[in-house]
C-alpha cells in the first residue's frame, strides 16, 4: 500500500470511528424499548428530519450511479430522473407529511408502515399488516444489495483489493452499526452524511470544471458526443463483443445518438411518484416531534436534494470530458466519482470525499436494514405470530433478522458487474408501486378500505415484476420504467375493489374525519 492510499484509508477510518461513536451515543437510549429503537420516541427535529430523511434515501446511488449514468450516455437518463425525484421529493413533503404524522398518531400510535396501514383500516385479521412487512423485507434485501455493491466497489477499486471481499466487510460494518444504535443513530448519522455527501459532491464539481478549463470546456467537449448533452436525445457507446466501449486513437466511439420519446421522459419523471411509498423516507414524517416543523423540513430537503442531483449529474459530465476511456462498460462508468476524487484532490482530501460515498451508503443502508427488520419483529413475529413477545423478544427477533437480510443481501451484490442504478430502480418501483398508491388513498380518500387496501399492494408489487421481466421484453412502448404502470395499476385495484365492495366503518371514517379536520 502506497502513502497515498494509506492517506485516504485513514481519512476514512477517521470518519468511521466518529460514525461509531454516534452509533454508541445513542445505543442506551434507543434500546430502552422498541419505540425508542424503531422511531426515535418521535423526537427528531425539523433538521435531522429533512437531512437523514434525505441522505437515508439517495444513498450511493447518488454518488455513484447517477453520475454513472451520465457518464455513459449523456444528459437525457440521469437529468429528468433527477427532475423526477426533485418534483417528488417537494410534494412528497408538501402533501403526505403533516398528514401522515397526524394519522399515525391517530392510527393507534403506528411506529411502523404495516402498522400504520393496518391500523388505518382497524384490522382484527393482520393481512395488510402481514402484506407490507412481507414487501418491505423482499424490496429492501434488495435495496441493500445495492449498497453493498457500493462498498464493494469503492473498496476494491481504491485499494485494489478483491470485490467480494471488500463488499463482505462493508456489509459487517453496516450490520454492525444498526444493530448498535437503532433509529436515533441512524438519523443522527444521518444529518451528519447529508452534509458529506452535498459537501463532496460541490468540492468535486468544482475542482473537475476547473481541471477541464471551465465550464464552457465542458458543455463544447459534451456537445461534440452525438446526442449526450440532449434532454430528448440519447447518446450510444459503441461496444465491442465483450461489452466494452470501443476506443480510437483514444477517442471513444459513440455510434449515432438515439430518438429520446416523450414516453421516455414520462418514464423517467415516473421516479417522483416513488417518494409516495418510500419507506425510510415516510417513517420520518411519523418520527418529528412537532407537526409544525415539518414545513421548515420541507424547504431544508428539496434544497439539499436539488443541489445533490443537479451536481451529480454535471459530475458525469464533466468526467466523460476528462477521463473519456477510464471506464468503458456501464457497471465501471459508475466509478467515475472515484476517479475525479483520487485523481483530483491530494490523498488525504480524497479520503474524506471518498467518505461521502460511505457516508451516503451507510446511511441508507442502516435504514433499509432497520425498516425490513422492524417490518419482520414488530410486525410478523409481534403482531401475528406471537402477539404478547416482549420488547425484548422483538428486539432478538430484530437483529437476528437484520443478520439474515444482511446475508441474503450479500448473496444479491456477489457479481462484481452490477450496476447500481438497475438494482435501485427495480426496488423503487417495488416501494413505489406497492406502497405509494395505498398511502395516497389512505390520507386523501375516506372511502378507500381494507379490500381495496389489500388489491392495491398485491396488484401493484405483482406488476412491479410482470412488466420488469415480461411485459418490457417486447420492447417499444412497453420498454418504459415498470413503476409508471404499476403505480397507475395500482390506483385502480383500489379505487375499483373499494368501489364494489363495502364502505368502511363508521369507526374508520370518524378517523379520517378527525385527521382530516386536524
Amino acid at each position: 500500500m502506497d502513502g497515498s492510499t494509506l492517506q485516504i484509508l485513514v481519512a476514512m477510518v477517521v470518519y468511521m470511528t466518529i460514525v461509531i461513536a454516534i452509533g454508541l451515543a445513542y445505543a442506551k437510549k434507543a434500546n430502552q424499548n422498541s419505540e425508542n429503537y424503531f422511531l426515535g420516541g418521535r423526537s427528531l427535529g425539523p433538521w435531522v428530519t429533512a437531512m437523514s430523511a434525505e441522505a437515508s434515501d439517495m444513498s450511493g446511488w447518488l454518488l455513484m450511479g447517477l453520475p454513472g449514468v451520465a457518464y455513459w450516455c449523456g444528459l437525457a437518463d440521469a437529468a429528468w430522473t433527477a427532475i423526477g425525484l426533485a418534483i417528488g421529493t417537494y410534494f412528497n413533503w408538501l402533501i403526505v407529511s403533516k398528514r401522515l404524522r397526524r394519522y399515525s398518531v391517530r392510527a393507534n400510535n403506528a411506529i411502523t408502515l404495516p402498522d400504520f396501514f393496518s391500523n388505518r383500516f382497524r384490522e382484527d385479521k393482520k393481512v395488510i399488516m402481514t402484506l407490507a412487512a412481507a414487501f418491505i423485507l423482499i424490496f429492501f434485501t434488495v435495496y441493500a444489495s445495492s449498497c453493498f455493491v457500493t462498498c464493494g466497489k469503492l473498496f476494491s477499486t481504491l485499494f485494489g483489493l478483491p470485490y467480494v471481499t471488500m463488499m463482505i466487510l462493508g456489509a459487517i460494518f453496516v450490520l454492525a452499526y444498526t444493530i448498535l444504535g437503532g433509529f436515533l443513530a441512524e438519523s443522527a448519522s444521518d444529518f451528519m452524511q447529508a452534509i458529506v455527501m452535498v459537501v463532496s459532491l460541490t468540492v468535486i464539481v468544482v475542482i473537475g470544471v476547473t481541471n477541464a478549463g471551465g465550464i464552457g470546456a465542458v458543455i463544447e467537449n459534451a456537445q461534440a458526443i452525438p446526442g449526450f448533452l440532449e434532454f430528448f436525445g440519447l447518446a450510444t457507446p459503441s461496444l465491442n463483443e465483450a461489452g466494452e466501449q470501443i476506443v480510437n486513437a483514444g477517442v471513444p466511439v459513440f455510434g449515432e445518438a438515439a430518438n429520446y420519446s416523450l414516453l421516455s421522459v414520462c418514464s423517467m419523471l415516473a421516479w417522483g411518484l416513488g417518494y409516495f411509498g418510500m419507506p425510510q423516507v415516510l417513517l420520518r414524517f411519523m418520527a418529528i416531534r412537532k407537526e409544525d416543523e415539518l414545513k421548515l423540513s420541507r424547504r431544508i430537503a428539496i434544497i439539499w436534494v436539488v443541489i445533490s442531483l443537479a451536481v451529480a449529474v454535471f459530475i458525469g459530465i464533466v468526467g466523460r470530458m476528462l477521463y473519456p476511456t477510464a471506464h468503458l462498460t456501464a457497471s465501471g462508468a459508475e466509478n467515475i466519482f472515484i476517479t475525479l476524487a483520487t485523481s483530483s484532490l491530494p490523498a488525504i482530501l480524497a479520503g474524506f470525499v471518498m467518505a461521502g460515498i460511505l457516508a451516503a451508503t451507510i446511511s441508507s443502508s442502516d435504514s433499509y436494514l432497520l425498516i425490513a427488520a422492524s417490518a419482520f419483529a414488530k410486525n410478523i413475529y409481534q403482531g401475528v405470530c406471537k402477539k404478547k413477545a416482549s420488547d425484548k423478544e422483538v428486539m432478538t427477533v430484530t437483529r437476528i433478522t437484520l443478520l439474515v437480510i444482511a446475508v441474503i443481501g450479500m448473496l444479491i451484490a456477489m457479481d462484481e458487474n452490477s450496476v447500481i442504478f438497475r438494482i435501485v430502480s427495480f426496488a423503487w418501483a417495488g416501494f413505489g408501486a406497492t406502497f405509494g398508491p395505498i398511502m395516497l388513498f389512505s390520507l386523501f380518500w375516506k372511502r378507500t378500505n381494507r379490500a381495496g387496501a389489500i388489491a392495491g399492494m398485491v396488484g401493484g408489487a405483482a406488476m412491479v415484476f410482470i412488466w420488469k421481466l415480461i411485459i418490457s421484453k417486447l420492447g417499444g412502448v412497453f420498454a418504459i420504467y415498470e413503476l409508471l404502470p404499476a403505480f397507475i395499476f395500482s390506483s385502480l385495484c383500489i379505487l375499483v375493489v373499494s368501489l364494489v365492495t363495502a364502505p368502511p366503518s363508521k369507526e374508520i371514517e370518524e378517523d379520517f374525519e378527525a385527521v382530516r379536520i386536524g
